[in-house]
């Protein structure tokens, strides 16, 4: 009865006699769980009459409850264009919009924004400006730091919850796998899936300790933000908190997804970059592509829910068809990028902070570090902070024994690779020979490398090798050792750009890791591509 009804409702909706406002031409949009009438200055949107599993608006009591949701929620980042939930009545055999009498349907009513000034088409036409972008980072830092949190958001957006929404996603598109979506892919997604999650879950644990499980926005797309009378961001996700409290990592995913398919993902990536400087988060790219994946696999799941409609035109089903085998492709390139492991090389003179940032960077990713000084010493059956004060080049420090510790290193390296773990590598690779065959093993065990090299004036060396003192320190490089060290490093010229980035570890150790995993984000991404290029070649 419901969707008769409602049948009847959208043909009265799109006369323009049916509006008590003058009207010249009305617009429709439809989605899965929505129909929107765009009748000049205001929108009017009619929740369906469905049930998805994760929504439920079959009776009109809860669609008259989610549109006073809707209208409650999207005041936070919209608050002048939702104006009011307006009651439809029937009267005389005739439907109204507003009035005396029971109610029959309920509308949203907003007021209509220009679609030219959506940030998709500012996007599409080159319109969007730096300033805007940074404004829009801004604004939603300030949301994100401002929206609620509490026990109850933070159970909803903990790592059960999120397998739950994972799982969910797959169960309810798995009867697809094999006819609409490949079936190859959407199982290494879902295994990819699986398995970052059982490897992170210390870290989606961290996350909210620091206070990262908020309730977001759920379905922040560049067609959903309009840069008109300020920044206007408009239909979050009112039906279901499970959707909308969760890491804000997650809400910026999707927007950064959502332009990664219109073929923008360096705009996707400057808008990362312009939140993280009023949001300074450095986890926020080791969970990036997972939550992109996410919701990539969410628009597939959505797509296959329409696809399923009736009286959907061949060219409609062409197209969403399309659509949806471009989002499982997306979903696959991001999987393999968050699985992929990688051999992260700190490299650099001794006392340069290979060891506090690699340290610090292993408790980002979840990672292994394996530091050249404790594996040479092991070898030689010394403990960690055993001293050994020998001239250069000479002992356990002699080109051979060098040459067994980089040795045993790589071999250790390839160990955690097999395991299908990154790995950090904490030693001073000054001879090319040594960088040659940690790419070497790169290459052969299908992982991604990337050089960090750490730098710091020679003062500052030199000040921090005089502070060494034996049985406290590791390392037994002292400031003695750092001159002809220094002579003998060989500059990583042979690096190319895309393997290889400097730190000066005279910044903060927050910046600096920032710094590292903004541009190794983008060095992993083009690293990814390319070898999924290869594999299909």
């Amino acid at each position: 009865m419901g969707t008769q009804r409602q049948t009847e409702i959208f043909q009265a909706m799109a006369r323009p006699e049916f509006y008590p406002h003058a009207v010249t031409a009305i617009a429709q949009r439809d989605t899965h769980i929505s129909k929107v009438f765009l009748t000049g200055p205001y929108a009017y949107k009619i929740k369906k009459a469905v049930n998805l599993e994760f929504l439920d608006f079959t009776t009109l009591e809860k669609r008259r409850h989610f549109c006073r949701q809707e209208v409650m929620l999207n005041r936070r980042l919209a608050p002048d264009v939702y104006l009011d939930v307006i009651p439809i009545i029937q009267l005389d055999g005739r439907y109204r919009l507003g009035g005396s009498g029971p109610a029959v349907e309920y509308a949203v009513k907003m007021r209509q924004l220009p679609d030219d000034r959506s940030m998709l088409r500012l996007v599409r036409r080159g319109k969007l400006e730096n300033e805007s972008l940074d404004a829009l980072a801004r604004i939603l830092a300030e949301f994100y730091n401002g929206a609620s949190t509490s026990a109850r958001i933070n159970t909803v957006g903990s790592w059960e919850t999120v397998w739950t929404n994972t799982e969910e996603n797959f169960r309810q598109t798995e009867r697809f796998a094999g006819q609409l979506l490949d079936e190859r892919i959407f199982r290494i997604i879902r295994a990819a899936t699986q398995t970052f999650l059982i490897r992170q879950k210390a870290l989606f644990e961290r996350r909210i300790d620091r206070a990262k499980i908020r309730d977001c926005h759920g379905d922040l797309r560049a067609g959903h933000i309009y840069f008109a009378d300020g920044i206007q961001i408009i239909d979050c996700i009112e039906f279901n908190d499970r959707f909308r409290y969760a890491d804000i990592t997650a809400d910026l995913a999707f927007l950064a997804m959502d332009l990664d398919y219109e073929g923008y993902p360096q705009i996707a990536q400057r808008m990362i970059e312009a939140y993280l400087r009023y949001d300074p988060d450095p986890e926020l790219f080791v969970l990036l592509d997972f939550y992109k994946c996410y919701r990539a696999h969410v628009r597939v799941k959505i797509n296959c829910f329409r696809l399923q409609e009736e009286n959907l035109s061949l060219q409609e089903k062409s197209r969403l068809t399309r659509e949806t085998r471009r989002y499982l492709d997306l979903a696959y390139h991001y999987a393999v990028r968050f699985t992929r492991p990688t051999i992260w090389v700190i490299c650099g003179l001794p006392a340069s902070g290979k060891s506090t940032l690699s340290h610090e960077l292993a408790k980002t990713l979840n990672a292994k570090v394996l530091q050249s000084d404790v594996v040479r010493k092991e070898l030689f059956g010394l403990q960690p902070l055993a001293s050994r004060d020998l001239p250069f080049e000479e002992g356990l420090y002699s080109p051979e024994a060098s040459s067994l510790t980089y040795g045993k290193l790589l071999m250790l390296a390839q160990e955690e690779i097999e395991k299908g773990a990154s790995v950090l590598l904490d030693a001073t690779f000054g001879r090319r020979r040594q960088r040659d065959e940690a790419t070497r093993l790169a290459r052969d065990m299908d992982a991604n490398i990337i050089f960090i090299e750490c730098i710091s004036p020679l003062a500052v060396l030199k000040k921090r090798l005089a502070g060494r003192k034996a049985g406290v320190a590791i390392p037994d490089a002292r400031l003695h050792h750092l001159q002809p060290i220094n002579a003998s490093f060989e500059p990583l010229e042979e690096l190319p750009d895309e393997m290889h980035i400097r730190i000066d570890t005279e910044a903060p150790l927050e910046a600096s890791l920032r710094q590292i995993l903004a541009h190794d984000y983008i060095l992993l991404a083009r690293q990814t591509a390319r070898t999924i290029k290869n594999r299909q070649g």
